[in-house]
Formats: structure tokens, C-alpha cells, sequence
């Protein structure tokens, strides 16, 4: 009897500790900057990224919202498209030879010719538009809550979701997203917490934040146009394995590599 109780005590004890690990919370990493790049003040970005050699950038604001190309180095807007001003611009993502953008509570979204910036469609959706971005077979979205949505591009219909979450704990106001995926290696979702300075690395497949990225320190209060100039935007380019940040009427978009922080410093952020 004893030896049985002895048993079922160590597997009590094994399947405590699969379960406390499988709920511990994420690490949280830093970040190095490898690049300033030039970014507009008057760009509240809301959706981003970065596609043969340019920033796509889709901005919010009523009266304000517009789709911007720039050349990366210098800034130079190359084509710009603004949006009708009683809609609030959102997520912006690539789709074969074409960009999706949608809105915030309007429930309409919109489909361009990536070369012209032509309005070829217009589609809708139940819910707030918050981040959007793509894998190789869908469009994944945000809408401010801790839900990321998996979509048909051909219909926008939802196909599966997942819920985020860092350990027991969900983690709502997912904004701007970016799927990021390293040659060799599975892709992730990057996102953006609306009023945080930590970019959340998500499993695609259960929502599980794999680790933070404390991006703290990046943008000093100073140089900020008011409170809601919030970190939000993230771009990769898969080709040369770079990272880009920028946030809402920021005056810059900053190459950064993600960096292991040493243990004396016990938080994240800038690493020196």
C-alpha cells in the first residue's frame, strides 16, 4: 500500500511540474539597435511592413488615414493613397499582388493593387479592425482583445483562432502584428500590446507567448508627440533576417536585434 501511495505521489508530483511549466511565464529578452531609419510624425501607424526593399505602411486617424510607400533609408514617400475621411485606417498586409487594409469600427475593408495603390474591392467583417498579417495560406488579424484570428483571404471568413496567452494569464489588446519567420526555423507572430513597450513572440499553433521583447527605452517621452505616440508597428525582412520597430507618429523606424539579457540586470530593454 505504502509503495502504491509512493507511486501515485511521484506521478502527482511529474504531472505538478509538466503543468507549472507549461504555465510559467514567458521570458522577456532585449534588444540591441543595429539602425535609425527616417519615419514621419504626422504617420500614427497602425498597420506595417517591410516587402522587396520598402515600408508599407498603413496609417489611422479619421481624416488622416492613408497607405504610404517609402524607401527605407531615406524616407521618401514613393506613392500615397489616402483613405475617405470618415474611416479610421488599420491593418495593412500583402496578399500576392495585392495589399488588404481595413478599419477600425467601420466594418469595412479594402483591397488595392499593390503597384497602383487601385482600389479593387471592398470587403466586410463583424468586430473591431485592429493588426493584421499573413502566413503563407492566411490572413491573421487582431482586434484589440486576446483573440488572433486565422482568415481566407478569398472570403476573409474565419477559419480557426487562437487566444493569447503569457502562462494562465490572456493577453488582451493585441494591435499591430507581423508574422516572422526565420530561414530554418517556424515562423512566429510578433505583436504589438497596445500601451506597452514589449512585443509578444506568439505560437501560431496555441497562442502560447513563447518570449518578450522589452523594447523600453527606445523612444525617450521626449521625443513623443503625446501619450498615445505608443510603440506600434513591426516589420521583417525575411530576406536578410532583419527586424524594424517604429510607433505611432514616431520620427523614427529602428533596426533592432533581439538580445539575451544578462542576469545581473534582471529586466529587459536596451542592451549595452
Amino acid at each position: 500500500m505504502r509503495r502504491q501511495i509512493a507511486y501515485a505521489w511521484i506521478l502527482f508530483l511529474s504531472l505538478l511540474a509538466v503543468a507549472q511549466a507549461a504555465w510559467a511565464a514567458a521570458p522577456v529578452l532585449g534588444y540591441k539597435v543595429v539602425a535609425k531609419l527616417p519615419h514621419s510624425t504626422e504617420s500614427y501607424t497602425e498597420g506595417f511592413f517591410y516587402l522587396k526593399g520598402l515600408f508599407y505602411e498603413g496609417t489611422g486617424l479619421e481624416g488622416h488615414s492613408a497607405v504610404i510607400v517609402t524607401q527605407p533609408e531615406t524616407g521618401k514617400v514613393l506613392q500615397r493613397l489616402e483613405i475617405a475621411p470618415n474611416y479610421f485606417g488599420e491593418g495593412l498586409v500583402d496578399w500576392g499582388p495585392n495589399l488588404y487594409e481595413w478599419t477600425w469600427q467601420s466594418h469595412v475593408g479594402f483591397v488595392y493593387d499593390r503597384f497602383s495603390l487601385r482600389k479593387l474591392r471592398e470587403f466586410t467583417y463583424t468586430g473591431e479592425g485592429w493588426g493584421m498579417t499573413r502566413n503563407a495560406t492566411q490572413i491573421i488579424t487582431s482586434d484589440g482583445t486576446a483573440t488572433l484570428r486565422f482568415r481566407d483571404p478569398e472570403t476573409f471568413r474565419e477559419v480557426r483562432h487562437i487566444v493569447v496567452r503569457d502562462g494562465a494569464q490572456e493577453i488582451g489588446q493585441l494591435n499591430e502584428l507581423e508574422w516572422v519567420e526565420p530561414k530554418g526555423r517556424g515562423g512566429e507572430i510578433y505583436a504589438n500590446v497596445w500601451h506597452s513597450d514589449r512585443i509578444a513572440r506568439i505560437s501560431p499553433k496555441d497562442g502560447h507567448v513563447i518570449a518578450w521583447i522589452d523594447c523600453a527605452e527606445l523612444l525617450p517621452d521626449s521625443q513623443r508627440v503625446n501619450g498615445e505616440s505608443v510603440l506600434n508597428g513591426i516589420a521583417y525582412d525575411a530576406e536578410r533576417d532583419r527586424l524594424f520597430v517604429t510607433g505611432k507618429q514616431w520620427p523614427w523606424v529602428f533596426e533592432i536585434k533581439v538580445v539575451a539579457v544578462s542576469r545581473s540586470s534582471g529586466h529587459g530593454g536596451r542592451s549595452r
